[in-house]
């Protein structure tokens, strides 16, 4: 064998060596940058890589106009999506492959072309109270102002603490509760998921029951979105999927949807799954609590979309679309 050929021989199986051994591309996951959003993503980044041995998911962080502007209630600049859009924006444009969103951010409608391709499990869908001093909410004085923009909290938290005012608070999970212990209010709720898996559950002095607050529709559940023609990264993601929780989301989700889609309505629902069966609670009411409405309805497991519209139907019966127009 000449020199020439032997040398020609050794390149080639070098470069298709190294071709083999060449990694895949890593799976980009995106998410927004806040102490929650960072937790939510790698604990999915961390399930993925288990499940898929060799697989690497790199975070990409993006910034999200709910991040950027902090000086304005979330329903004056921009309402729906203001957490999502642009992470939307960079899986359409094939900057990220996957993103992982808290479902009650979510809008109920989603931009052509992508999917959430899995309900990643849903954790305890309560409410909780960080309050100043570790007292409950029934021990605050009268006058005492609760921290918090969220319309829905409000309304269900006036008529169980008539002396509790209230006023707009911004801000991610630390910033939140470095207000409250800061004596800028005397308290402020946050959701249980957000906090345990931020690992703050420990500064929560109370869990509200569902007898005092509904929670969001979606809230506890993680929505995993992607193309919906990228099948490489459906398949990666369909063993985290949960049936059950998707379809109790599923069911929330109907009912906002019916009711006007917005996130900023004052509507708590929560679907729990018994032996095929699906019961969907809500509540609406405003602020101020001069108006509330209740409404519970059953359904099968496989049609959570009509049990959505089934208690919308009931609560448009009550008066609801009305206060709705006023709204």
């Amino acid at each position: 064998m000449g020199a020439v050929t032997f040398y020609f021989l050794l390149f080639t199986f070098s470069f298709h060596n190294n071709t083999m051994s060449k990694p895949p591309p890593p799976l980009r996951l995106g998410t927004r940058a806040s102490t929650l959003a960072l937790a939510q993503s790698g604990m999915i980044a961390r399930k993925l890589e288990r499940l898929h041995p060799g697989l690497k998911v790199e975070l990409v962080q993006i910034s999200t106009t709910g991040d950027t502007v902090t000086d304005k209630a979330l329903k004056d600049f921009g309402g729906v999506g203001v957490f999502v859009k642009e992470l939307e924006s960079a899986l359409l444009d094939k900057r990220i492959d996957l993103a992982v969103h808290s479902l009650k951010d979510m809008p109920t409608r989603q931009p052509r072309g992508l999917v959430i391709g899995a309900v990643a499990g849903r954790e305890d869908p309560r409410d909780c109270a960080v309050v100043k001093g570790g007292l409950k909410l029934e021990d605050l004085p009268k006058g005492s102002v609760i921290g918090s923009g969220s319309l829905r909290r409000r309304a269900q938290l006036k008529i169980a603490y008539p002396q509790l005012k209230f006023a707009e608070i911004r801000g991610n999970i630390d910033t939140r509760i470095r207000k409250v212990e800061a004596g800028e209010y005397a308290g402020t709720l946050l959701a249980r998921a957000g906090l345990k898996r931020a690992k703050l559950l420990s500064r929560a002095t109370e869990t509200l029951p569902f007898s005092i607050m509904l929670p969001a529709p979606g809230q506890g559940a993680l929505g995993l979105e992607c193309r919906a023609a990228d099948r490489k990264t459906l398949s990666l993601m369909k063993p985290l999927h949960d049936a059950t929780a998707d379809a109790c989301v599923r069911a929330e989700r109907a009912l906002l949807q019916a009711l006007g889609g917005g996130c900023h309505l004052p509507l708590g629902a929560l679907c729990v799954a018994r032996k095929g069966t699906l019961l969907l609670r809500a509540f609406f009411g405003l602020p101020d609590a001069s108006e509330a409405f209740a409404a519970e309805e059953s359904g099968v497991l496989s049609r959570p979309e009509e049990l959505g519209r089934k208690v919308a139907k009931a609560m448009f019966e009550l008066g609801v679309r009305e206060v709705l127009k006023r709204l």
